[in-house]
């Protein structure tokens, strides 16, 4: 038959596993701040990201109007001779 343990066994034990527990939960917040610190930085790359490329689109944009422009305008002036 097992032992049976004292009040005060039981007490140091449950204690220990307190202050084990308060340092894991400490353990975990710490590392739910590392992560988020993480994800924010990743989001603030892909924001960046995003907007050179939208950059992009709007150059390429721009570049094939004026060159539509111009094409139009060389298309009717040969055309017309």
């Amino acid at each position: 038959m097992p032992e049976e343990k004292t009040t005060r066994e039981m007490v140091y034990e449950i204690s220990r596993d307190v202050k084990w527990i308060c340092r894991t939960l400490g353990e975990m917040q710490e590392q739910a701040g590392d992560h988020e610190d993480r994800l924010r930085s990743l989001e603030g790359w892909r924001e960046r990201k995003t907007g050179e490329e939208q950059r992009a689109c709007r150059i390429g944009a721009g570049a094939g109007g004026l060159v539509g422009g111009v094409v139009a305008v060389l298309v009717r002036v040969i055309g017309g001779w």
